[in-house]
């Protein structure tokens, strides 16, 4: 068997050689007209053109429809078509050679600087072929074969003519086209189970918190009756500070160093980059030292970023980017939640020199004023947020996971020749 004409990782029962074939051979093609003209509004079918080749390779509906006309029906795509793009109005060429799979019959048309490709369904699996030619090593062919400088393009008739490595059973391709299309819906699952949690937690931010000038939150948990009231965080806090530019900046050390761009900005949670020495850190950065449960606040730049200090992560250190705040009154959480909410917002609005160099002074960051219920209620409040941003981490991690799962099988599921 030659191992250059077959994939590291495979299905059990498959041992055949993969076969070369050209792309010309895996359906009929047929290339894009301007169908500009033919846009409607309220058209019946969505139409494919350069900016419907998302970064997956998924379609990104633009809103843009047409309706059967005498000039558009002989591009009007079937289920199990590939499309691909032939034609990137940018020098950039990046989108060279994406392709999208056709889910529904009689539903999309496809434009100019695009081909189509009518999959031969007898010796072809169009899941396959639509994995195959969006994996990188294997699309890298067609953007090195790309021409142009102000428009980056291919020819169809000279791509037609690269080689492939297929396998010849149409099960095995129907197996691997299978697989990677379960992890691309298992992906989109969970993004979109994530942009669901996170637009739910930006709705419940503008209904739990009273809005300005009122004393009451029109969402409440079933208990609490009282007004709230405003309170300074200077006077809620034990500290308020910030840290230094580290003179080291090898970024190598015993100490995590935690920056704003380390803080993801919808869960807030810390990933560490970056080190410095532990002498550094016992030295000039004492000031910074963090100790478990410290608010960190971004007041540089990106303002508004917010998380906390959890003990895993200690011994750390932080940057004047980031606001130090150390709380001796009110729930950790709820604190959190009400910063990521629109104090800093109202804050600017009062202050509008603030948004033109966008920094926040210390003594800025302890006259914010958040509005603050019970004890008890705060905990609540506390609570419910901090379960939406563990559910947008569990989310957001799922898609890093699959994603480099699905990398790593692209990578190995497909012979190097091919």
């Amino acid at each position: 068997m030659k191992t250059n004409s077959v994939p590291k990782i495979r299905f059990k029962g498959f041992t055949d050689d993969w076969e070369q074939r050209k792309l010309g051979e895996f359906g009929k093609a047929t290339g894009g007209i301007s169908i500009e003209s033919e846009f409607s509004e309220n058209g019946k079918y969505k139409v494919i053109s350069i900016g419907s080749y998302s970064e997956r390779s998924t379609y990104n509906d633009q809103g843009i429809r047409v309706n059967k006309t005498h000039k558009i029906e002989q591009k009007i795509c079937n289920k199990n078509d590939l499309t691909m793009i032939l034609n990137d109005k940018t020098a950039s060429g990046n989108i060279i050679g994406r392709v999208l799979l056709i889910d529904a019959d009689d539903s999309y048309v496809f434009n100019q600087r695009t081909e189509r490709i009518e999959v031969n369904q007898l010796q072809y699996n169009s899941n396959f072929l639509y994995s195959m030619l969006n994996a990188d090593g294997i699309r890298s062919k067609i953007i090195r074969a790309a021409q142009g400088n102000t428009q980056i393009y291919v020819n169809w008739s000279v791509i037609s003519r690269f080689i492939y490595l297929v396998p010849l059973k149409i099960a095995e391709q129907t197996a691997i086209g299978n697989f990677f299309s379960t992890l691309d819906n298992l992906i989109t699952l969970h993004q979109r189970k994530c942009d669901q949690t996170k637009e739910l937690k930006k709705f419940m931010l503008q209904k739990m918190f009273p809005k300005k000038g009122e004393k009451n939150p029109e969402i409440r948990f079933s208990g609490f009756t009282d007004d709230w009231e405003q309170r300074k965080l200077g006077e809620i806090s034990s500290l308020i500070t910030k840290g230094t530019t580290p003179k080291d900046k090898s970024g190598r050390g015993e100490v995590n160093f935690i920056k704003v761009e380390n803080i993801d900005d919808s869960s807030g949670e810390i990933r560490v980059e970056s080190k410095i020495s532990l002498d550094e850190h016992l030295g000039y950065l004492k000031r910074s030292q963090l100790k478990e449960n410290d608010i960190l606040f971004s007041i540089a730049g990106t303002l508004g970023r917010v998380t906390s200090v959890n003990k895993w992560i200690l011994p750390a250190n932080t940057n004047q980017a980031l606001s130090i705040i150390r709380l001796k009154e009110g729930s950790l959480e709820y604190v959190k939640t009400c910063l990521k909410g629109n104090v800093v917002t109202d804050f600017i609005r009062k202050n509008p020199t603030v948004g033109a160099q966008p920094n926040l002074s210390l003594e800025q960051v302890s006259s914010l004023a958040i509005s603050m219920p019970s004890e008890d209620e705060q905990q609540k409040i506390g609570a419910y947020f901090s379960t939406l941003d563990r559910l947008i981490t569990l989310h957001q991690r799922k898609c890093e996971q699959l994603k480099e799962l699905k990398k790593f099988m692209l990578q190995n599921m497909f012979p190097k020749k091919g």
